[in-house]
């Protein structure tokens, strides 16, 4: 019997024209190109135009792209997988605002949201690959896009964040293929809670800013005006951005990202000297360069472009997927490996056949 593997048909992205030097945050806050290239890798990034552009209208940028590379239409479209931590709403999700400004008037489409922050694409690329397996559905459209840059804390107090992410979109459209041995082969997925504070934006929430202990309820009294997931103590204390303990993260991500990457490698029968192409999660250009001489990599078996974009969370690795497949560094009947690790924490991985 034939088996049955997701491809991917086509990979695109967009990021905005604006572009925010290391230097242009030196305006902001007390920082410097030196400080944050040293500890980050980053040299720029990219922001949205702050009324024109959200993150679902980068997210159709790149889709619209990624549909017409695959010489599909829009109508096509049967379901829409959407990552992002940087919704346009609390609710409702990203997806079906994507459907909405595609034009996608069929509403047997449907839409599911991914909040697996910087795992997100990865996690989303193995529901997907199980959904087409199944025959349940044949043209998905894979979407992670970000708008960080209107959640950030300028001040010096929040640079240790802010210097490293950016805003982008990348999209791909997923189809069956029974062509021997090509597509998505293996997808691993991880999580642990324990320390899921110390990589997280934990305001506004429905904790309403109260102790786990606390004797409370939902509705308002005479000393609560009541409101929902903001107050005006999150707003005075500047509570209201993400917040990380970078030397934790940095520490779980260099040994869960390799760890992860070999567990792909094992379940395929595959060396980490047959990787054509490693793209992992552009978090951290150390942990990058960390994890490629944990696998013995060369310089041309891994992409990073985590120096122009900073940290697009979910949208980094189909950026940099899309990047490395526009230059022809990722070729037909390429192995891809794809990696994530982030705020959950989550971690996954994918080996694709290209």
């Amino acid at each position: 019997m034939t088996m049955i593997r997701t491809r991917i048909k086509s990979i695109a992205h967009y990021v905005p024209e604006h572009v925010v030097t290391n230097h242009d945050l030196t305006k902001y806050m007390d920082t410097s190109d030196e400080w944050i290239r040293e500890r980050t890798g980053i040299e720029e990034r990219r922001y949205a135009h702050k009324h024109k552009e959200t993150t679902t209208t980068m997210a159709a940028r790149a889709a619209e792209k990624a549909i017409q590379q695959a010489g599909i239409s829009k109508e096509d479209i049967d379901f829409i997988i959407f990552a992002t931590l940087s919704p346009d709403y609390y609710f409702p999700g990203c997806g079906v605002l994507l459907q909405r400004e595609l034009g996608i008037t069929n509403t047997e489409v449907g839409a599911l949201d991914i909040r697996n922050q910087c795992s997100g694409f990865v996690y989303g690329l193995s529901v997907a690959d199980k959904f087409i397996q199944t025959g349940t559905y044949k043209n998905i459209l894979l979407v992670g896009s970000e708008k960080h840059s209107m959640g950030l804390d300028f001040r010096t107090e929040g640079r240790g964040v802010t210097v490293i992410f950016g805003d982008g979109a990348g999209a791909c459209i997923l189809q069956p293929t029974e062509e021997e041995g090509r597509g998505v082969l293996t997808t691993h997925l991880h999580s642990d809670g324990t320390n899921a504070e110390e990589l997280a934006m934990i305001n506004p929430g429905s904790h309403g800013g109260y102790h786990l202990d606390d004797v409370d309820f939902g509705y308002p009294d005479s000393n609560d005006p009541g409101g929902i997931f903001v107050t005006q103590k999150m707003v005075d204390d500047h509570m209201l951005g993400p917040n990380m303990t970078g030397q934790l993260v940095f520490k779980t991500a260099v040994t869960k990202f390799p760890a992860v990457i070999q567990e792909a490698l094992d379940a395929t029968g595959y060396q980490s000297s047959d990787i054509d192409m490693l793209i992992p999660h552009q978090a951290n250009l150390r942990i990058s360069a960390f994890v490629q001489k944990k696998l013995g990599l060369r310089d041309d078996q891994v992409y990073n472009n985590i120096q122009k974009y900073g940290n697009t969370t979910a949208a980094s690795i189909p950026i940099a997927m899309s990047e490395a497949h526009e230059e022809g560094k990722i070729k037909d009947g390429d192995l891809v490996c794809i990696a994530a690790f982030g705020s959950g924490f989550t971690w996954g991985s994918a080996l694709i056949r290209w």
